[in-house]
């Protein structure tokens, strides 16, 4: 059985008094892409830093790469690497001058050729005496990511990682996380965008502290039992305002020219659909992840374990 990377139990952590963890347990197989979804204030970025030992829990025990989280704090530190959501490098040093003084702060052993080595993975030889201020977004992401690569962390934080990069940067840089994971590197990404978190190997989903469900998509999607039915044509703000009223109907979501009419019940979510006018069409539809994590933040009290 391949190694847990993080196994944690019941952490806790308050500030001035805010219970921002609460009771986190979790456990994370080594190389897999682990995804934190929440809304902002959730508790995500605090949960990732209790469980790479930068943050010191207030309660609770585990593990992270074998060491202990309150023991081997140091330890933990000098095998993990972290990509803030903002730029945070040198940005009058180039980028070969950034990752040299990384690596040097880092004690990084053969030095040059880690760098060397940074520079091919990460497609940045062409760029590496530019200025870092110049770079584009997409290639500052490349440059942040090399930066937290170059002393071969076993296990990689990534928060917000590809916020206000575009669409083409994006898909190219989830290709270099997914050769990292194959490679046996453990990633926890923090994101709140839905296609990424469908990238992911596993997801967990927090708000306000609490850990509400976690598992594969897939199977998060399916362990809410929800239907949904597509309805197009016709007037569909003014059918959006009507069908809330409905018992049987949990979430209506618009997207584009079409309503997607979510509940709990297919025969009665059909049945309060069957008398609207014949200018509406209606059909099946999946369950998408961004529906299914809107109905489970409305219904906080739901928090279950999805394996």
């Amino acid at each position: 059985m391949t190694p847990l990377a993080i196994d944690v139990k019941h952490l806790n952590k308050s500030f001035e008094g805010k219970h921002v963890v609460k009771d986190l347990s979790l456990q994370i197989q080594t190389g897999d892409i682990f995804g934190f979804l929440g809304p902002n204030g959730s508790g995500k970025t605090t949960s990732i830093r209790l469980m790479c030992g930068l943050l010191t829990p207030d309660s609770g025990e585990g593990t992270c790469l074998g060491m202990d989280i309150f023991r081997q704090r140091k330890e933990i530190k000098q095998n993990i690497g972290y990509m803030t959501q903002y730029f945070s490098l040198w940005g009058t040093l180039s980028v070969r001058e950034n990752l040299s003084f990384l690596a040097r702060l880092h004690i990084v052993k053969n030095q040059k050729q880690a760098i060397e080595y940074s520079l091919e993975q990460l497609g940045l030889g062409s760029r590496q005496h530019q200025i870092a201020n110049s770079l584009s977004g997409g290639w500052k992401q490349r440059l942040a990511l090399a930066a937290s690569l170059i002393h071969s962390p076993k296990l990689l934080f990534l928060d917000e990682p590809t916020a206000g990069v575009d669409p083409a940067a994006r898909q190219e840089f989830w290709q270099i996380l997914y050769r990292l994971s194959t490679s046996g590197v453990t990633i926890l990404v923090s994101t709140h965008y839905m296609d990424e978190a469908e990238r992911c190997n596993k997801l967990a989903f927090l708000a306000a502290g609490e850990l509400l469900v976690q598992g594969e998509a897939a199977n998060i999607i399916r362990s809410q039992g929800l239907f949904a039915l597509q309805v197009t044509g016709g007037d569909l703000l003014l059918l959006e305002k009507h069908l809330y009223s409905h018992p049987a109907i949990v979430q209506v979501t618009r997207r584009a020219n079409a309503l997607y009419v979510i509940g709990k019940d297919l025969a009665l979510l059909e049945s309060a659909l069957s008398s609207l006018p014949s200018q509406y069409d209606i059909s099946r539809s999946t369950m998408s992840l961004e529906d299914t994590f809107s109905y489970i933040t409305k219904s906080h009290h739901f928090k279950k374990d999805v394996r």
